[in-house]
């Protein structure tokens, strides 16, 4: 696997990792498993008949928690100490064959990169829970769902225009998640006093 189809596949496992932890492992090592894309020798456990029905079904339950307002803030909150860790162990299975040193750089990113994008995931679908209707909830995790199966099809079919536009991500992630922590900080506080009108939620850019 050539460096840059490498580096993409690193970095993005750990970024899908962050929005569909269960859906990036089943739907690569289904691909790694029919053949249509090849995987470095320390991920080839993702095409494994456990793994994929681990993973699948997990993948169900995921897309269902996703759907239901407030609910999917509780999963999001269980999944910190999941989607961050499992990250950095995706990026450092995929830089297998670079040695030991890259592929501890690897897991280091992997995980921040990972952790960056459960933060804006969870802190965006918090936001959103502050309002009554499901609409918005519903609207956004399709969306989630959408921006994943693009991201990995980048992943493999330009790895170059993937990287690019996760380093985008990445910026406008570090810009949002302050706004989005000081207006759930506002709603808490709100909440707490017993009264208050909320802060209007923060403007987030289209997916």
């Amino acid at each position: 696997m050539e460096h840059l189809q490498q580096l993409a596949l690193a970095s993005g496992l750990a970024w899908a990792s962050g929005i569909r932890l269960y859906a990036a492992i089943f739907i690569v090592g289904l691909m790694a498993r029919l053949g249509y894309v090849h995987l470095p020798a320390d991920l080839a456990l993702l095409e494994h008949n456990w793994v994929l029905g681990a993973s699948g079904v997990m993948l169900v339950a995921e897309f269902l928690a996703d759907k239901v307002p407030g609910f999917d803030s509780i999963w999001d909150s269980v999944h910190t100490f999941i989607r961050i860790p499992i990250g950095a162990m995706l990026a450092w299975g995929a830089m297998g064959d670079q040695g030991p040193a890259m592929q501890m750089a690897a897991g280091i990113l992997g995980g921040a990169i990972a952790g960056g994008t459960h933060l804006a995931k969870a802190g965006a679908r918090a936001a959103i829970n502050t309002s009554p209707e499901p609409f918005s909830n519903w609207t956004a995790s399709a969306s989630e769902d959408g921006v994943l199966l693009g991201g990995l099809w980048l992943v493999f079919a330009h790895p170059a225009a993937f990287l690019v536009l996760l380093m985008l991500f990445l910026v406008l992630a570090i810009w949002m998640l302050p706004k989005l922590f000081r207006y759930l900080a506002r709603i808490w506080r709100g909440l707490g006093g017993g009264g208050g009108t909320p802060a209007p939620a923060p403007r987030l850019p289209s997916p």
